[in-house]
């Protein structure tokens, strides 16, 4: 039995880039769409990715930023851009969003934004004392893992595309952001994440009689105009990172 997945995760408002990648998914034959989370959460105007996200019935979980944009108990302390972009959800489109589960599991595979039960904890990368990250090892995540049984495990969150194989055969992919290739946080430390290219990104997951193969696919799309969009809405950090996928 063979059959392919088209993984997508970080959309973060950007209408242009999930455009460009559900156009190019067309091309290549895939029998499904399965979103990690962090669909609305930036400085756009994120109605256009929700109504196509709901429209689609592209199954989809919940991400950090998802949940800070509707859980009542985070909402002290909301960020500029968490408050922008509340301003534009509709109760249905929170509601939607409320709704995402944290977990999508199958006999097959799971998939989640972060961890297997934490939205917001990195599972592949670390932040450094330097300011930057490194990639986590196998050691390092192991226990986090330990209640999968899935052979493919699909993650988002930090937005660079990744995929490994355990000791154990299990696989693990994180296709990287479709709307933003770059970003800073404070959390856990300080620290500044970067692809260097500005491409919005997915990966193609085919499984072929029990064996996996990954392709991580590049989108080129008008990235300045999105980085236009977003200055003009008063986050010029943002078009930095969307026009250069640099921090």
């Amino acid at each position: 039995m063979s059959y392919k997945i088209a993984v997508l995760s970080d959309i973060h408002g950007n209408m242009r880039a999930l455009d460009a990648v559900l156009v190019d998914i067309k091309h290549r034959c895939v029998d499904q769409v399965i979103n990690l989370g962090d669909c609305a959460y930036g400085p756009f105007n994120p109605i256009p990715v929700l109504d196509r996200l709901i429209e689609s019935t592209i199954p989809t979980v919940s991400g950090n930023e998802d949940q800070i944009l509707v859980d009542p108990l985070l909402a002290d302390g909301l960020s500029q851009t968490a408050r922008f972009t509340q301003s534009f959800l509709t109760q249905r489109h929170a509601e939607w969003l409320a709704a995402l589960p944290l977990r999508i599991e199958r006999e097959d595979l799971i998939a989640f934004h972060a961890q297997p039960n934490d939205r917001a904890a990195y599972l592949l990368i670390r932040p450094t004392a330097d300011g930057g990250v490194r990639p986590a090892t196998q050691d390092e995540f192991a226990d986090l893992l330990s209640d999968v049984l899935q052979p493919l495990i699909l993650c988002g969150h930090d937005h660079l595309p990744r995929s490994l194989i355990l000791a154990d055969g299990r696989m693990i992919v994180n296709p990287g952001s479709v709307g933003c290739p770059a970003y800073d946080d404070d959390a856990p430390i300080p620290h500044r994440v970067a692809n260097g290219t500005p491409h919005a990104r997915y990966t193609v997951v085919e499984i072929r009689d029990g064996v996996i193969r990954v392709e991580p696919i590049r989108v080129v799309y008008d990235w300045n105009a999105a980085a236009d969009e977003v200055a003009a809405n008063g986050f010029p950090n943002w078009a930095l990172w969307i026009a250069t996928g640099r921090s």
